[in-house]
């Protein structure tokens, strides 16, 4: 499922970027309306309806430039995040993008993404001889507009001739067919979003369908990629254990000698935040999600918030039959962490 904007803005100086010129270009040949702004974007003012606001900023796309070149942690994922893009097309109620102010819903890219690359440098150079690592996903999906930027591409490229640099990045969307035949000499490592029949159903929309992302993963795995899958949020339901296990049967038929299969998973039970719950719940009114605490605990977050969390013996027999139910389908897999 290939995400196409039912309308572009162009903030100051982006077509003076090759990729800026790139994604007008692409945009004018899809006959995709395309506005020249003068300022920065901001069209969350001319909005009194947060879901009618909501609905026009998914279906927008703004070209911005990335000025603050200063990179944060991501651990447990990797020591930096760097973004080429932040917000997303997609609509997955639970997503933490929801509660963070400064992403806004609409899917914003990157225009001079050879600076954004660039300043990485200073950082690996900095760690050496150790080996850097970067997540690309953090703030966003990027392949969910990498037929429109081709970004990913470019970071993919510049990370193969990086001998301390390593790249990283997650996605529910199946467009891998340009990175196909890139000499990533195994330094970007691709992992995939999925997650059990219930929470597809109820709470992701406008992502690619789960056969398609397994259907890429294997592509990926083919091309030589070091391939992951990231578990979350793994809800808790009544028949989570039965459609969890119906997943990991899945992924073993899709992916090619599962026995002997090095991928590796990351696990993440869901969690919310107050802040997270009320901004779901005015852009969701009708959403299926679970706030209620009585299966929940407080959980002290590493941005000075509280996140609620499954109670300890929900979560440790959680922790217990996921990494069960890999280890039985994907003996040689590496199981991060489970948070």
């Amino acid at each position: 499922m290939l995400f196409y904007p039912k309308r572009a803005f162009f903030e100051p100086k982006t077509l003076d970027y090759p990729t800026g010129q790139y994604i007008y270009n692409k945009l004018k040949e899809l006959n995709i309306p395309v506005f020249i702004e003068n300022k920065s974007v901001n069209f969350e003012k001319d909005f009194d309806n947060i879901q009618e606001y909501y609905s026009y900023a998914k279906s927008s796309l703004v070209v911005s430039i990335k000025k603050s070149m200063k990179l944060d942690s991501c651990r447990p994922s990797a020591d930096y995040q760097f973004p080429l893009v932040t917000g997303c097309p997609a609509s997955c109620q639970y997503c933490y993008l929801q509660s963070n102010p400064n992403i806004k819903p609409f899917a914003r890219v990157y225009a001079n993404v050879e600076e954004i690359l660039q300043n990485n440098q200073k950082y690996i150079n900095q760690n050496k001889p150790n080996i850097t690592s970067f997540e690309l996903a953090s703030t966003s999906d990027p392949l969910s507009v990498e037929h429109l930027t081709g970004s990913v591409k470019k970071a993919i490229e510049f990370f193969s001739n990086e001998e301390f640099g390593r790249l990283r990045l997650v996605s529910k969307f199946s467009y891998v067919d340009t990175l196909l035949d890139i000499d990533h000499k195994g330094h970007t490592k691709i992992r995939f979003s999925i997650n059990s029949k219930y929470v597809i159903e109820h709470f992701e929309f406008n992502v690619s369908p789960i056969d398609e992302r397994l259907v890429a993963a294997q592509k990926i795995f083919d091309a030589g990629y070091p391939l992951g899958f990231i578990i979350a949020p793994i809800y808790y339901y009544e028949n989570y254990k039965k459609e969890y296990s119906e997943l990991l049967d899945m992924l073993r038929e899709k992916i090619s000698n599962p026995d002997e299969a090095q991928i590796t998973f990351e696990l993440i039970q869901h969690r919310f935040t107050t802040k997270a719950m009320d901004t779901i719940l005015q852009r969701f009114p009708n959403t299926s999600i679970d706030f209620s605490m009585e299966n929940r605990q407080q959980k002290w977050g590493p941005y000075g918030v509280y996140k609620y969390v499954y109670k300890k013996d929900i979560s440790s027999d959680m922790k217990e039959f996921m990494i069960d139910a890999i280890k039985k389908r994907f003996p040689k897999a590496e199981i991060e962490y489970f948070t």
